[in-house]
This record gives structure tokens, sequence and C-alpha cells, in this order.
């Protein structure tokens, strides 16, 4: 309810303000990976790092363009002979966005918070050769090593090591507090990210007010917002397929450039057949990376034969270790004691150039006799099932953090490899300076690791962006995982992509519920007291009896709902923990009970994904979700309805024949390919709308509705057909009526036996199939909303099956159902409304 009065309000608001104010010098910026959380000290997540850093937060140095470590938040600093201290200076007058003064407490709280026991930052491992951190002053920050590091400065270049608000910390992976130029404004989950300009920003002021990141996971839906306009930017591109055709077009410009990412097939080192070198190398042998680059990357990238980039000055070219060599594979195998081969999992995260590599390595693997099965995972997944507890056998992933070498010598790192002489290596490199020793040891490095085979390496991931060809200032070739747009600018007419302000309206809600008291009374009051009464007490009954169904087949169904979510090989401090966190503790007549309770008052528990309130995010969706389908009825009604009454009224002639052949075209024609095709006519043709995505309703009704018109076209073309369909089956029943071919045999014209009596009767069966499509149109339409890219109720729901985000599942799942039961209980009043007959029935 509380959603609906939000979706209510909002188009109530945009009616009485006539539209919303515009932000200059805004840009629109596209990514294919949303990512978990915001905040980049607490996992591995690369899409954490493109969106925050050094956007949000900053660290006390930063690798410059030309990888070499340069001051940021520290101005200066010191090392001691031994190479075990090192003291930092603070820069003057830096805040956070919360106000609060950088100083040596909160360089000295981040680290420590890093190493923290609970702590889950990707580095914890290389951090923790931090002794101790102290302050000896406010703008002095001295640390103590356990061991000399010469990596320690490329270490706390990284976002894992940004420095974060001791008072916001609790709240950073939802509401980021840093000290960067853009500061946190807005999340709208599973279709964009919105920062704004920083005005006491201690640096340079960016020349950009506002930033959105768009979040479009499909390729064609990349290519649709990028031709179309929608985006200013796409940094790593998804299709590469597509960047030829981006060349050809003046007004954007292509650039491929090398990245700090070893795309690998990554191998689990700990046990059965991948634990034996032999095995390894026979996978290393089985792969053709010229394939997978082709298959892939469509050529983009380079080949590698060992974790390291090619750019770097140390770099060995290790590609004819393992040539491609399908016998070779087959005899080690053999030697190896699996003659006949053997079954592995693949796990493949979302990227398209994981997926697409996947599938060429399955095919290369099978020809040598190992048999992969591919499993595609969701990143939450990914990160928890084979980053978090190591459950898988191989993967594809790019390790986009640079020099990252040093993840060989931790043995509980995912791909679990173990090497005492990559150990020494590794302890050498930490003590040795720049200069030819330090080479030596890093090509020493490569080929440890490269004849261990530790991993199948593939190639070095090129980045490949596109951007409006005004757009200057953009960060490309930078040696950290980040989109940097301090310096980002738009040359000549014109700007990014508007982003609309919010606007008010927030007192329309009691207005709006005002309203809905107001359509209750006058329900009454035609209908009865008592009818209301009944109406609304099967309808709480059903929603009851749906609740216990629903409880039933999520929490109790699948066994221990916290063991479903995270995997039965988590631990059991781990699930203990989730348990409490969720709700998921105590018997299960207990839960329900705790849960109908927690619904009653607006409460529908914590996303297991995104560690937000599960109300909010469907009232978020159902902002986009309920419109659209709205939208898609009126559109069918008004098409549908009048076409079937014309080719009832020209029944048996070529009229008639035409528009039913057309309706079963509607009825075959499939609403996502209508989609794609509207794309490409009305979007990156005419440019008449976007091609996809939702700006909010406090962007103005026009603008909100112009976002929706395509999607809800194609959705409602087939319902259309079917309206049509049965419009003109019910007139051509009622017009065979004995009291019809009477009225007409009296001179009653055809016309006004249509309008006037054919159609009212008429209207019964049209109201019923109305009533059972409006509810699948608020969540069926799940691959219309992922192919214009709308952050709607169904896509929400795909996304928590897929992350198995039980709580978010069974909360959208109840809103489905009320929203049903609500829908026919307006059916049945409009029943009563067009025949009385109806009404007495169910008096």
């Amino acid at each position: 309810m509380k959603g609906l009065l939000s979706v209510l309000a909002g188009l109530a608001a945009s009616l009485l303000l006539g539209g919303a104010a515009w932000a200059a010098g805004s840009i629109a910026i596209g990514m294919q990976l949303e990512p978990p959380n915001l905040d980049p000290t607490s996992g591995a997540a690369a899409p954490i790092d493109d969106v925050v850093y050094p956007n949000i937060f900053e660290g006390l140095v930063r690798l410059g363009p030309d990888g070499r470590v340069r001051p940021f938040l520290a101005a200066s600093w010191e090392i001691s002979p031994d190479g075990l201290t090192y003291v930092f200076r603070l820069r003057e007058g830096v805040r956070f966005h919360d106000g609060a003064p950088l100083n040596a407490a909160a360089v000295k709280f981040s680290l420590d918070r890093a190493v923290a026991p609970a702590s889950t930052n990707a580095q914890k491992a290389a951090l923790s050769n931090i002794a101790r951190v102290e302050a000896p002053d406010p703008a002095t920050v001295r640390l103590t090593l356990k061991t000399p590091d010469a990596n320690l400065l490329r270490l706390l270049s990284l976002g894992d090591a940004v420095i974060v608000s001791p008072a916001a910390a609790g709240q950073a992976a939802t509401r980021p507090v840093g000290t960067g130029p853009f500061r946190y404004k807005d999340w709208r989950r599973g279709y964009a990210l919105t920062l704004e300009r920083n005005p006491d920003y201690w640096g340079r002021a960016p020349s950009l007010d506002q930033v959105t990141f768009k979040f479009i996971p499909d390729p064609v839906a990349a290519l649709a917002a990028v031709k179309g306009g929608d985006v200013d930017a796409f940094p790593d591109f998804p299709a590469p397929e597509n960047l030829a055709e981006f060349r050809a077009n003046p007004r954007l410009r292509v650039a491929v450039g090398p990245t700090e990412a070893e795309t690998i097939l990554a191998i689990n080192n700990r046990t059965g057949p991948l634990a034996d070198v032999r095995v390894r190398r026979a996978i290393a042998h089985a792969l053709d990376r010229s394939a997978v680059i082709q298959g892939a990357m469509y050529g983009y990238g380079t080949p590698i034969g060992s974790h390291f980039p090619p750019q770097d000055p140390a770099y060995v070219d290790l590609t004819g270790r393992y040539p491609h060599d399908e016998a070779a594979a087959r005899r080690l195998l053999a030697e190896a004691g699996y003659p006949n081969g053997f079954d592995v999992t693949l796990k493949l995260p979302p990227p398209n150039y994981a997926r697409r590599s996947g599938e060429v390595i399955a095919a290369q693997l099978a020809r040598v006799g190992v048999r992969a099965r591919i499993e595609s995972l969701e990143w939450a997944q990914w990160l928890e099932q084979v980053f978090g507890r190591h459950d898988f056998d191989l993967t594809v992933v790019a390790h986009s953090e640079p020099f990252d070498y040093d993840i060989y010598g931790r043995d509980d790192y995912y791909f679990g490899y173990r090497s005492a002489e990559v150990k020494r290596l590794l302890r050498a490199l930490k003590v040795t300076p720049e200069g030819p020793e330090r080479t030596a040891l890093l090509q020493t490095f490569q080929r440890k690791i490269a004849d261990d085979a530790v991993n199948g390496y593939l190639f070095q991931f090129p980045r490949l962006g596109v951007w409006d060809a005004r757009l200057q200032g953009l960060w490309f070739n930078g040696p950290t995982q980040s989109i940097d747009l301090a310096n980002a600018r738009f040359e000549g007419p014109g700007g990014g992509a508007t982003t609309a302000q919010r606007g008010a309206g927030g007192w329309l809600a009691p207005l709006v519920l005002l309203s809905i008291v107001a359509g209750l009374g006058w329900v009454g009051l035609r209908f009865g007291v008592a009818w209301l009464l009944r109406r609304a007490g099967v309808a709480a009954l059903t929603m009851l009896a749906a609740s216990a169904v629903i409880f039933v087949l999520l929490q109790i169904a699948p066994g221990d709902p916290a063991a479903y979510m995270m995997g039965l090989n988590a631990s059991p401090e781990a699930l203990a923990t989730l348990r409490d966190q969720l709700g998921l503790s105590g018997p299960p007549l207990e839960r329900w009970f705790t849960w109908i309770a927690g619904v009653v008052r607006g409460d529908f528990g914590v996303s297991y994904t995104y560690q937000v309130p599960v109300g909010g995010l469907i009232a978020e969706r159902l902002a986009v979700s309920l419109p659209l389908s709205v939208y898609a009825s009126l559109l069918s009604v008004v098409v549908g309805v009048p076409l079937g009454l014309w080719a009832a009224s020209r029944r048996g002639k070529p009229t008639d024949m035409v528009l039913m052949g057309m309706s079963q075209i509607g009825v075959a024609l499939p609403s996502f390919w209508a989609g794609m095709l509207l794309i490409i006519v009305f979007s990156t043709g005419l440019r008449w709308f976007s091609a996809g995505g939702f700006p909010g309703w406090e962007a103005g009704l026009g603008r909100g509705l112009q976002a929706l018109t395509l999607p809800a076209v194609a959705l409602a073309l087939p319902q259309a057909a079917i309206l049509a369909r049965v419009a003109r089956s019910a007139t051509l029943d009622v017009l065979g009526e004995d009291y019809m071919r009477t009225a007409l045999a009296k001179g009653l014209s055809p016309r006004a036996a249509l309008w006037r009596h054919a159609l009212p009767n008429a209207l019964i069966p049209i109201l019923t199939v109305l009533g059972l499509q409006l509810p699948y149109l608020i969540a069926g339409g799940v691959i219309v909303e992922n192919v214009f890219y709308l952050p709607g109720l169904g896509r929400l729901i795909f996304q928590a099956v897929t992350q198995r985000d039980l709580i978010v599942v069974q909360g959208a799942v109840l809103v489905l159902v009320l929203a049903t039961v609500l829908i026919n209980f307006v059916v049945d009043i409009l029943y009563g409304v067009i025949d009385p007959r109806v009404r007495g029935r169910t008096a």
C-alpha cells in the first residue's frame, strides 16, 4: 500500500508542479554490472571500485597514469632506512561529506577496520603486515610494518585501502561517506545510482554537477542505450562486435586500451583431479587462446601465458610454454590416471566475456575428455560460492587489480595454490626496490606459476570504451580499477544527459489516502456495507492463505532457508549469523506469525543481497511496474476493443477476416521481439523515445510516460489482440440474442445497436480478461523489462531468485497476490456497475 501511495503521490505531484528542474552538466555512465554494495573495503567486486573510487572514496596515495605512486590524501611521506616505518603527512582542510574533518584518527580507524577479525577486505592478508597504526598528532600517521614491504604504497593506492568516515562507516555499503569530488545522492537498485558534486571538495572542483551510473546487463540494451543517446559513455562496453558500427558514427568516439586485468580460467587446486599438476598442464594444452579471444572478444585482447600484464617492463612472454596441443593434453590426462577424462563444474559470473569464454573453453576441454558442466551465476552468487567458499572446479574471471601477483602466496585464496618457492619469491619482492634485481624476481615468479599451470592463462582484458565525442577528461587507461570522473567535462554545444532533480509532493500522500477512503465509502453506499465487509473478509482470508503457502514453499520446503541462500558448504557460524540477521531463527509457526505481523506494519524484512529493507525495494520497483501495466492495459483496451467491435459489425466480410488475421499474428507476437523492433525504429533510428531506463516520476509526468511508452506498446500488442478477439466474440453473442434481433427489426440502426446495447452487455467478458491480464503484466513483463532495462518488479523477482534472496522473493510474491486480490475486487465492483443483475446476485 505504501508503494502504491508513493506512485500515486508522485504522479499527482508531477501534474501539479508541471515538471521538474534539470541539473546542468550531468552525465550518464553505462555499466553492465551493478555493485552488490558501495563499500570498496568489503569485498572484491570490481563494480564497487568502478563507481566509488576515487569519485566518493579516496586513499592516502594513488597511482598516476604512468603507474607511479602519487600523493592523494597524504601530501607527503617518509620511509625509514629499514623499510619498517612509514610516516604520512595529511593534507590540510580536507573534510568528509558529512562535514567531519579528515585527520590521523580517521586514517587509523580505516586501516584498523580493514584488518579487523570481522573484515572481508580483499586485501586483508596483505594489509595485515601492518603491525600498528599510530596518530601522533591530527596531521600525522605512522605505520609500523612487521616485515619490510616494497609494495606497501601500491597497496595503499587500491580501493581496498580508502579512508572512510568513522561516524558513517556502518552505512558505507548503502550510503557511503568519503572525501571525494562527488557524494552519494540516490540509488535506484536494479537501474541507476546517482552522485552529486561535492561543493566542499579539497581539490580542483569537478566540472560535472551530477553523475548517474546506469546498470544495463543486456548487451543488446547497452547497444540501444549508446546509439539512442541514453548514456553518454560506456567505459567497458560489453559487446565488442558492435565497436565497428560505433567507429562509423561521428557522434561517438571509440577507445581501445590495455587494462591491468588478467583473464584466467581459474582452477581449484585443492582436491580431486585438479590438484594434480599433470591435469592442470593438460588443461593448459587443451586451451586455444586465439579461439577464446575470437569467440569471446571478437579479436580484442592480448594472449598471456602467466598472471602478469604485457605492458609491464618485467613481462615475460610465456604463451609458448603450453601451446595448443590436444594430443599432449590427452597424454598427460592418461599419465595422471584419467584416460577417459572426468567431469567438472564451470561456474561463470555474469559478464559477457566470462559467459562467452566459458562456452568456448567447455567445447575445447570436451575434445580432450574433460566434461565441463556450465553453471551461470549472478555476481553475488559468484562472490559467495566461488570467491568466498571455494565451492567450484573451474571459473572464468578477470583479475583487475594491479600488482596482484601476491595472491599466489595466499593459501586461503579461492584457487588454493600452495608453493614454498612462490612464497620465497614474494618475500624477496617485498624487500626489493625497483631495479634489475626486482625485475629478475618478477620474471622468475611468472615462469614458476606458468610451469605449475596454476590457472589457465587466457588474455589480458582490453578496455573497450565508447562515449560522446564531446566528452573530455575521462581517465581511460588508469592502472587501477575505476571510472574516474573528477576531470570529465563536455566541450562544444549542449551537454550530457539531463537528470531530473527530485521534486516535492510528499504532502500529496494523505490526499491520495483520503481519496481511497472516499472511494471505499462510495462503494459502501452503492453496494451496501455488508457487501463491502464480506468482500474485504474474503480478500483477507485469501491473503492469509496465500501467505501461508508462500512461507511453506520458500522457508520450509527448501529446508534451512539460511543454508539454501548461502549454500550447503557454508560454515555453521555464518549460517547462525544470517539466521539472526534475517529473522530466520525459531520454530516455523513463530517465524510465520512474526513475518505476517511485520508485513502488516510495512516491514517485509531485509534483503540478503542488498542488505536494505525489502519494502523499500518493492515500492521502488512497483512505482515502475504498476504504471507500466496500467499503461499497457489502457493501450490494449483503446486498440483492441474498437477493433473487436469493428470486426463484429463486419462479420464474414473481408474487414473481419483481415482484422482477425492481424489479431492472430498479434497473439503469437513475442513482446520482447516487438520491444527490440520498437527500439530499432523509434530509439536508435528516429530517436523519438529513450531506448530504455526510467528517470523516476520526480522527473515529471511527461518524461515518465515517455520512458514507459515503448515497453507499454510492446506489452500491449499481444494483449490488444486477445481483447479484440474476446470483444468480437462477446459482441456477436449479444447481437445474436432475440431482443437484439427484435430491436433491429423495429428499425434500430446497426450503429446504435452496436454501441448502445451490444457493447455494454459484452463488457463482462472483456473485464474478466482485463482482470487476468493486469496482474500478469505487473510481474510477467520481466523479459520486456530486461530489454528496456527497466527497474520493475518482475526483474526484481528474477534477480532475487537467481541470487537466492528468499526474503525478497517471498515479499514480492505476497505483493503480487495482494495486487491480484485488489484487482479482482475492483473488477467485481465494475461488474455490479455495468450489470445490476450481477450486483443482485452478489448482494
